[in-house]
């Protein structure tokens, strides 16, 4: 093939290299010139044009595309029409992609001239979506080269869709008291969700102690009338021999393939058949709808194809995955950010409610041995463990503020304030430095609320690595301030009403400490004679 400017007599016949515009007339590039092409030119004033000339032995590009993907085989997809020298192949099934990579790489060493693109191996995709395009780079290529990647791809299949197969499955979810019931509603919504996609439908569910001879019970149980079982543990699993879902998939009659993958987030999954039927201990960011490792293996099962320890084994390069609200975002701000004392934890400190219940007066303003009940909620917790104080303020701003006088605090205000407890979540929030890993959310109008006791719950999240929700609690029932790792920032930032962090780590699904820190857990003002019982006085 040539290439280059040619007078416009020698022109007609030859593939135009550049769009040219001619009087009215747009002339595309890779046309074919006609001699009404060069007359138009002609006219226009030009005297040569930039062409590509065909040599006896070349192919030109729709063709020689055409011929590569009439020479592959592939299954589950359809070629289109060639077109500027590129065939793009669909997908006409929703399911798993899998390419031959040994070909592929092979076809595109050929020459730089043909060159194949596809989706990743194992990519989930849905009917219509395209997996691969070829295309010539030039105009044409030459005809021994063509022959020689169609040599390469003759007799052997280059691509396959692999169709979802539609699963029974059956679902175990253990059972301890720091796991709220609607955590496992949660849970069983999103598999459900997830399965959805294949077709697939939990068969059954059945919630059971977390002890491996009921997980045990509850696997053989499922397996009778399902096509696969998943189990979620209510407590993460520590030993990938003994703990409970890899004991209870033993005990069950079935036998554990790999505990762990290298896929974060996923690294807690546990692989298990029982008489050829799949048993998946589920991690816990499986109890999110965001992408972790368990989808990876859910994918591939669910279309037949088999996955084995090797396969896991090898999905850790290309496993660092996104962050989903279970693990710490970004990861390195535990362990790097927060310097010798743990990862660094700001308090939001929200005074700015109505206190409408109070009838007139601010609560927040309420006299408690002398001092505003606003300034020594913030004393507290200037005196606490904490990396700084933001104050989110509202109704009646001004009058807060003056109250916190002298106080090294940062203010976020909140003009939103009405509309409820969200909005000034949202404003703390999205006043946090960025080397925040979490953020102490503590309630204004909370006076039983010590520094020691912001420090038990700032002490527990360090101690975690910065990965967990830490949650007061009292006797056994949950209560306030809440720590919330930054993976739940953004979470934060769609929550709207009157609604704060403990719908958060209830949808969410995510691993939560609990702290005994007294009967200051559940003390706060709503009320005049709440506010008179805890020692406060009322100002106008």
């Amino acid at each position: 093939m040539k290439f280059g400017p040619v007078p416009l007599e020698e022109a007609e016949g030859a593939i135009l290299a550049h769009s040219t515009v001619v009087g009215d007339k747009r002339l595309r590039k890779a046309r074919v010139l006609s001699a009404e092409d060069i007359a138009a030119m002609r006219d226009a004033g030009l005297t040569d044009v930039i062409v590509a000339v065909l040599a006896a032995d070349d192919i030109e590009e729709n063709a020689a595309a055409e011929r590569l993907a009439l020479e592959l085989s592939f299954a589950g997809i359809e070629a289109k029409p060639a077109t500027t020298g590129r065939v793009n192949l669909h997908a006409t099934v929703s399911g798993v992609f899998t390419v031959d990579r040994q070909l592929i790489d092979s076809i595109n060493l050929v020459d730089p001239d043909i060159t194949i693109a596809t989706m990743p191996p194992f990519a989930p995709m849905v009917e219509g979506q395209m997996v691969a395009t070829i295309k010539i780079i030039p105009f044409a290529v030459r005809e021994g080269v063509l022959k020689r990647a169609l040599e390469l791809g003759r007799g052997r299949e280059a691509f396959r869709m692999h169709p979802y197969k539609p699963f029974r499955v059956g679902v175990v979810q253990t059972i301890l008291p720091s796991i709220k019931s609607s955590v496992l509603d949660k849970t069983l919504q999103v598999t459900e969700e997830r399965l959805g996609r294949t077709g697939s439908t939990i068969s059954g569910e059945i919630r059971t102690p977390h002890a491996a001879p009921d997980v045990a019970r509850a696997i053989e149980q499922l397996a009778a009338n399902s096509d696969m079982v998943l189990v979620f543990g209510a407590s993460a699993m520590s030993d990938p021999n003994e703990d409970v879902i890899p004991a209870a998939i033993n005990a069950s009659g079935g036998i554990v393939h790999r505990s762990g993958m290298p896929v974060d987030p996923g690294n807690l999954f546990v692989l298990g058949e029982r008489q050829g039927k799949p048993v998946l201990g589920a991690p816990g960011c499986a109890r999110s709808p965001k992408l972790n490792g368990f989808d990876w293996v859910l994918d591939r099962l669910v279309t037949g194809i088999p996955v084995t320890n090797e396969d896991i084994a090898g999905m850790g390069v290309g496993g660092l995955l996104m962050e989903i609200p279970t693990r710490p975002q970004p990861r390195e701000l535990a362990s790097v950010k927060g310097g010798a004392r743990g990862p660094k934890v700001p308090v939001v400190l929200l005074a700015a409610g109505r206190s409408s219940r109070m009838g007139g007066p601010n609560k927040l303003l309420a006299l408690f041995g002398g001092k505003p009940l606003a300034r020594l909620s913030a004393e507290r917790a200037l005196a606490s463990k904490a990396d700084g104080v933001i104050v989110v303020t509202g109704h009646q701003g001004e009058r807060v503020k003056n109250a916190l006088s002298g106080l090294r605090v940062a203010y976020a205000e909140n003009p939103h304030f009405a509309e409820g407890l969200s909005t000034s979540l949202k404003a703390g929030v999205s006043a946090l430095a960025d080397d925040a890993a979490g953020v102490l959310v503590v309630l204004g109008d909370m006076p039983g609320v010590s520094s020691t006791d912001l420090d038990r719950l700032i002490d527990a999240f360090r101690a975690s690595g910065g990965h967990s929700v830490v949650r007061a609690s009292h006797a056994g029932r949950r209560g306030n301030p809440v720590l919330l790792p930054r993976s739940l920032f953004d979470a934060v930032s769609h929550l709207e009403g009157d609604t704060g962090a403990r719908h958060l780590v209830e949808a969410e699904g995510l691993d939560v400490i609990d702290v005994e820190i007294g009967a200051g857990a559940f003390v706060d003002v709503d009320t005049r004679e709440a506010l008179a019982d805890a020692g406060g006085v009322l100002q106008d």
